[in-house]
């Protein structure tokens, strides 16, 4: 890789981050602006990254976001700024709970509540570290998507194409082009191309920017379909995520999910996030709709 592709894969995550920081713009008020890629609205989990952050930046340092519950309810417009609004709900000796709604041209596009949580002790167990394979080896995402550079729409081929912050690692894909019915079950390995800042608010809301990025995806395994099917309309309804335990972003993680339950033009998925050396860090679920316009 020249110098000049080294310099623009590291800047990648410089901007992803400075997105994610946002603009004060007025007590508890916040302003963020959108990358656009290539889905023709805004990426969930951007939303879902910048609202933790404005929330994260009206609570003390030492409470630490342990759990966050959302809804999206309008498709956001890449091209116009986002507006996030925290209400101060409440902050008691243990627990802060902040509400956050983005808008956009004055309409509500999504809503959290989000809670945090001052250092405790206390008893621990969790579910193990699934048996797959490791991430050396497998190929990313992007590197899947160069060699079926051809069959990509033109008109998004650039934004599909393009160098990403986040490496995502797939160990059981679905050719987007020609899947196949599958178990409702996948595992991804992810981490940012580049160190993070030493910051635990930072690597939480940029994991929650990554927790999107395939939930929705699992519950249509089943059923041989994905995004890239113009007979489906897919979109994100809603999100929870917890946080058990602390992390880097920059360290591999292995995203398992599995889709218990579709029905109704509707798929619920559910995510353990671990880290490399098997440490429970987080849990996502989400429904999703995933409504079929053709023929079942």
């Amino acid at each position: 890789m020249g110098k000049d592709a080294c310099e623009r894969v590291a800047t990648v995550l410089e901007e992803l981050l400075e997105l994610l920081k946002l603009e004060k713009i007025e007590e508890n008020i916040f302003r963020g602006t959108s990358q656009d890629l290539g889905f023709g609205n805004i990426f969930g989990g951007q939303v879902l990254g910048q609202s933790l952050s404005a929330a994260s930046q009206t609570v003390s340092e030492e409470r630490s976001a342990h759990s966050l519950h959302a809804y999206f309810m309008r498709p956001g417009d890449p091209a116009k700024p986002i507006v996030y609004q925290v209400d101060c709900i409440r902050d008691g000796k243990s627990f802060t709970t902040r509400r956050v709604v983005a808008t956009q041209s004055g309409r509500a596009i999504f809503s959290m509540s989000a809670s945090f949580h001052v250092p405790e002790t206390g008893f621990s167990h969790q579910d193990g570290l699934p048996d797959v394979p490791g991430p050396e080896g497998i190929k990313s995402e992007l590197e899947r998507s160069r060699e079926v550079e051809d069959k990509i729409p033109p008109a998004i081929r650039n934004l599909i194409l393009c160098d990403k912050p986040i490496e995502i690692r797939p160990v059981n894909p679905m050719n987007p082009f020609a899947p196949e019915k599958k178990e409702p079950v996948r595992h991804v390995w992810f981490r940012t191309i580049k160190q993070m800042p030493d910051d635990m608010a930072v690597h939480k809301y940029m994991l929650a920017y990554a927790s999107d990025f395939g939930l929705v995806a699992t519950s249509m395994y089943p059923h041989a379909r994905t995004f890239w099917d113009p007979k489906m309309q897919v979109a994100s309804l809603d999100h929870a995520m917890w946080f058990h335990r602390d992390f880097r972003m920059d360290d591999w993680l292995l995203y398992s999910i599995r889709s218990p339950s579709a029905s109704h033009a509707r798929g619920l998925n559910i995510g353990n996030i671990f880290t490399r050396d098997g440490r429970l860090i987080a849990t996502t679920a989400q429904e999703g709709l995933i409504r079929n316009r053709g023929n079942p």
